[in-house]
């Protein structure tokens, strides 16, 4: 996140306010993608303006999912693999648009979500962790809060390991989910 802070002319003071001994208004812009929370506002907003910014929030990225139709199709084989890691919370969205599009959510509830599970599903952080929980995903790694840390987890779970797949005893490469 950015911020350019830039000072105004207004004057404002609230009583309540935890920046009441600041008169003056920043102006700033927001430079990220909109998010709402439970209140309805994106929490940078709400939080900012607190304490006396008056925030513009400027979506300045675009997302776009490549290759879905083929993730799609090596997600509907978890017999061909060891196991998941997820790098992002967008890997998550990845997954769910596969199984939205291709109508595989029935098949994801009865058997896929189950054939995964029975592999190691690695995380990098824990929003991811909790993305996939919400899909029914069993999540390894949320702690290790980084690319790097997890690499080093999942190199060290390997050790001590025997050479099949963590869960299952069967061979397969980890698929790797990044966004």
């Amino acid at each position: 996140m950015s911020l350019n802070i830039i000072p105004s002319s207004s004057i404002h003071v609230e009583a309540n306010a935890p920046w009441k001994d600041c008169q003056v208004i920043m102006k700033v812009l927001l430079l990220k993608d909109p998010k709402e929370d439970d209140c309805g506002q994106d929490p940078y907003i709400r939080e900012l303006g607190l304490y006396g910014f008056e925030a513009t929030l400027i979506p300045v990225l675009s997302f776009e999912f490549l290759s879905l139709p083929s993730f799609s199709e090596k997600l509907s084989h978890p017999e061909g693999y060891g196991g998941l890691i997820f790098t992002s919370p967008r890997a998550v969205e990845a997954v769910e648009l596969c199984l939205e599009k291709d109508n595989k959510a029935e098949v994801w509830k009865h058997s896929l979500k189950e054939k995964w599970n029975a592999k190691t599903v690695y995380v990098v952080g824990n929003a991811t962790a909790s993305l996939v929980n919400k899909i029914g995903l069993d999540a390894e790694g949320a702690n290790c809060g980084n690319a790097e840390k997890l690499a080093e987890y999942i190199c060290s779970l390997r050790r001590h390991r025997p050479q099949h797949g963590p869960r299952t005893g069967r061979p397969g490469p980890a698929r790797e989910l990044h966004g």
